[in-house]
């Protein structure tokens, strides 16, 4: 009766002990514990989301521009429709604004594609400026999200400007059932936006 007494509470122990090494490399892991003057001590869940975040919607731009430059007809033909508008409402008396010249199409479809090169290069900058800043004190990691913010308000005019205002308004590309990406200018203009709020978000000393 005593032995197995004995023998649970050495079990007991040796789980605790277990628990109290497991919990003591998790705080190194999550806390940044260094000696460095400029440096903190607190957890870095907030800023590794905002990096992540960040990350996210770099790697989304990379594939747009991977998937233009390799597959160039495909988006090609929606901009020549859009732009031709050969596909709104017939009889419609904004037609006189269309573009048919195909140099016009060429010349737009190459300047989002630029549009598209330039943010995804300022966003993973902006992701580099974050990561080396993720462990210095907040004011320094505010001041990193100047390179953020430049690329994410590029990012989020293409989708209001170059699709929302100029294709979807001025080309009247709503009123087309096959060639309208308003939805998805939509999406991704929310997307880009919600991702622009988490991360202008003001970082403090302490936070989680």
């Amino acid at each position: 009766m005593f032995w197995g007494w004995s023998l649970l509470f050495v079990q007991v122990k040796q789980t605790v002990n277990c628990l109290i090494r497991a919990a003591s490399a998790a705080r190194k892991f999550f806390l940044l514990e260094v000696p460095s003057r400029q440096k903190v001590a607190w957890p870095m869940i907030t800023r590794a989301a905002k990096l992540l975040l960040l990350s996210g919607i770099a790697l989304y731009y990379s594939l747009v521009v991977f998937n233009n430059l390799t597959d160039f007809g495909s988006n090609y033909q929606f901009v020549q429709h859009v732009l031709a508008m050969d596909t709104t409402f017939p009889g419609d008396h904004g037609r006189w604004r269309a573009l048919t010249s195909p140099a016009a199409h060429l010349a737009f479809y190459l300047g989002i594609i630029v549009w598209e090169i330039v943010t995804t290069i300022l966003l993973w900058w902006g992701a580099a400026r974050l990561l080396g800043a993720l462990r210095l004190k907040a004011d320094v990691f505010n001041a990193a999200k100047r390179i953020p913010l430049m690329a994410l308000t590029i990012a989020i005019l293409m989708w209001l400007v170059a699709f929302l205002t100029v294709g979807g308004e001025w080309f009247l590309m709503w009123q087309s059932h096959t060639w309208n990406g308003q939805e998805e200018a939509f999406r991704m203009f929310a997307v880009v936006g919600i991702v622009m709020i988490v991360v202008l978000q003001p970082d403090v000393e302490g936070q989680p």
